[in-house]
């Protein structure tokens, strides 16, 4: 009899199969973003936009994201990371996006032509060297990282925090669930535009490790005070930032850039009518793309995940 957590990943596997098929139209050799098109005023708008999208046209080509995802791996409605494998895929494929995506780390071959990698899976910090290797060459030609909740952790936090701006370390009691109250430290930032601060149940991280590359590259937007719990200790109350971004040169004449929120514990908050825009604009930024690039449904999508299971 198959095990639960194999029957989860092939259900999604099946999910993901429009989405992957779509995937396979317009690829580029290499992420670009949409200056880097260059589109003359005799070009056809429409020329890289799938034909299924362009009842809608978009002023820039499709944006090819990576969803790296990982086995569920707490109770009901947490750290549910198949679910937001085939949620996502669907609400970002609506959105004219191309999505690919998988439950292992992306080969050079899959991550060719993606713009920007969204992570949400536990412990993302262990890379084999092979894996670095392949994380580094993305990174070096301009593709972007978005990461969720413990995709922070694992046991070289230094090496995370300095492609992310910030790591947990596995096996530390770094850790509080609770209220979250965030303060946006940032709310010029189009990341954060039109946010104000409020509150979630969720879980939050403290005892951050710091980027050493480009430090001044990390900039914060937003806090939270660590909530009451056991876990917490003597870090009750200490504000911590939890929604940060990062940016760092690498490469020849190139950088790339981060986003981090470090929620989503409770896999009902990446649908907060707050999270979600902000998650689409982060994705975006990572990417290099407008700001508003995904804010628009273009097209519905057939099949896909299933919503509204959240926190059910």
């Amino acid at each position: 009899m198959m095990s639960k957590r194999l029957i989860t990943a092939l259900v999604v596997t099946t999910a993901l199969a429009g989405a992957i098929l779509s995937a396979q139209q317009g690829r580029g050799a290499n992420p670009t973003t949409p200056a880097q098109q260059g589109r003359g005023a005799n070009q056809n708008p429409d020329a890289e936009i799938p034909q299924a999208l362009q009842s809608v046209a978009m002023p820039w080509p499709p944006m090819h994201i990576y969803i790296r995802g990982g086995l569920k791996s707490h109770g009901p409605g947490l750290h549910d990371y198949p679910q937001f494998m085939a949620d996502w895929s669907k609400l970002l494929t609506e959105r004219g996006a191309i999505v690919d995506g998988g439950f292992h780390f992306p080969t050079t071959a899959e991550l060719s032509g993606v713009n920007v990698m969204v992570m949400y899976k536990g412990d993302a910090g262990y890379m084999s060297s092979d894996e670095r290797a392949t994380l580094e060459a993305f990174l070096k030609r301009g593709g972007g990282l978005v990461s969720f909740h413990d995709t922070l952790c694992g046991d070289d936090p230094q090496y995370q925090a300095n492609i992310l701006g910030g790591a947990k370390k596995h096996g530390e009691r770094n850790f509080s669930a609770g209220e979250i109250a965030y303060t946006i430290t940032d709310k010029a930032h189009p990341i954060m535009q039109g946010m104000s601060d409020f509150k979630i149940t969720d879980e939050a991280f403290f005892l951050l490790t710091k980027p050493t590359l480009n430090p001044d590259g990390l900039h914060v937007l937003a806090t939270a005070p660590m909530p009451k719990s056991n876990s917490a200790g003597e870090h009750v109350g200490e504000v911590v930032p939890q929604i940060w971004t990062y940016e760092r040169p690498f490469g020849l004449g190139q950088s790339f850039r981060a986003f981090v929120w470090m929620q989503g514990h409770s896999y009902a908050n990446f649908a907060d009518p707050q999270v979600q825009p902000m998650i689409l604009r982060g994705i975006a930024w990572a990417a290099k793309w407008p700001i508003d690039a995904l804010m628009t449904v273009r097209q519905p999508a057939q099949g896909g995940g299933r919503r509204g299971r959240g926190g059910a």
